[in-house]
């Protein structure tokens, strides 16, 4: 099976290099994009395939050594090997064929201020650079849909996507409720607060995936504006869509023509409409069970960052991590899989 992947990458990225292929932006983003979805498991495959060579070494040399501590130590050795291949095949799988579909798509992340005025802002503002310095780590691209800033460098809201392989798959349990337990820069009297941002995320709908008729929605013009509401566009190329069957509206500004801010506000729409879909499926499915485990609904407060304390808190693991700051600078890896693993074993077991 390896060796098929393999040839079927080496293939594509043959295909890559086709000049007809360039010419053909449509196909050359499908073909870019099984090249992505293939990267990784090639990846993992190389891993896989070096644990096994050193495995394999070191059992030769098991057979022919006579000194105890150097069998002793490829012994080691080996069970660690052991575990690593385990978990890479692991992973291999889960790329190859993912329990949700959805999983392997990119995200759209809406993240908005709640509770706490000017500091939850302030805080929206942090949560989207820890979720940046996070897609930088993991190799994704950030593109920014729509924000609105207020002055001291917060936003009451900024919608953006995250490009990449496996991002739904992921970045899904962060949504719902995020607190930060602090004392704000502007408390004189260095009393704690406690503040709240939400956070949405949606699979990257295609067109193939959600079908929008032009006579369900409604599109209203309106001039873009900046941070405190001041316009900086005296045309009107910020965009607002109602969708009237579902009553959901969608607005985007950030752009810098009324044709782009359309496209990306109808992405968010798909986005919402996928997701839709996919919470009344879960929620048919849940409704046939005696016990709900949980399933990190935005509605459900899920975490709390404790600056005094240094200490960030998964309220579905009840598990804590220390080092806030190495956190809030994208360190989640941790994090995620942990999270990944529970909400995969809760699934298992239901």
């Amino acid at each position: 099976m390896y060796e098929d992947i393999k040839e079927q990458f080496a293939a594509i990225e043959a295909e890559l290099m086709s000049p007809e292929l360039q010419a053909d932006r449509d196909q050359l983003t499908k073909i870019a994009k099984k090249h992505a979805d293939l990267k990784r498991a090639v990846d993992l495959i190389t891993k896989i395939e070096k644990s096994k060579e050193a495995l394999a070494a070191n059992e030769q040399m098991l057979a022919s050594e006579s000194d105890e501590d150097l069998r002793t130590m490829a012994s080691e050795e080996n069970k660690d090997l052991e575990k690593n291949i385990t978990r890479l095949e692991a992973e291999l799988k889960d790329e190859l064929f993912p329990a949700n579909p959805l999983d392997k798509k990119n995200a759209i992340v809406e993240i908005r201020a709640g509770t706490g005025g000017d500091e939850s802002a302030l805080f929206a503002a942090e949560i989207f650079r820890m979720y940046s310095r996070f897609a930088e780590r993991q190799g994704w691209k950030i593109n920014v849909l729509d924000s609105n800033r207020i002055g001291l460098g917060g936003y009451k809201e900024i919608i953006f996507t995250i490009e990449g392989s496996g991002v739904y798959g992921l970045m899904k349990y962060e949504g719902g409720t995020h607190r930060v337990q602090r004392v704000p820069e502007t408390e004189k009297a260095g009393r704690i607060h406690t503040s709240a941002v939400t956070v949405a995320v949606f699979p990257e709908a295609e067109e193939v995936d959600i079908e929008i008729k032009p006579s369900d929605i409604r599109i209203d013009t309106f001039c873009s504006s900046g941070p405190g509401g001041q316009s900086v566009n005296t045309t009107y190329s910020a965009i607002r869509i109602l969708h009237i069957p579902t009553g959901i509206i969608v607005s985007c500004q950030d752009q810098k023509s009324q044709h782009q801010n359309k496209e990306k506000a109808l992405q968010v729409l798909r986005s919402r409409l996928l997701q839709q879909a996919e919470d009344e499926k879960r929620a048919k499915e849940s409704a046939a069970r005696k016990e709900q485990v949980g399933s990190g609904d935005r509605s459900d407060k899920i975490r709390t960052y404790n600056f005094p304390q240094d200490r960030v808190t998964d309220h579905r693991l009840k598990q804590s991590w220390h080092s806030i700051n190495l956190i809030m600078e994208g360190n989640l890896d941790e994090m995620m899989h942990a999270l990944k693993d529970y909400f995969n074993s809760n699934q298992t077991s239901s």
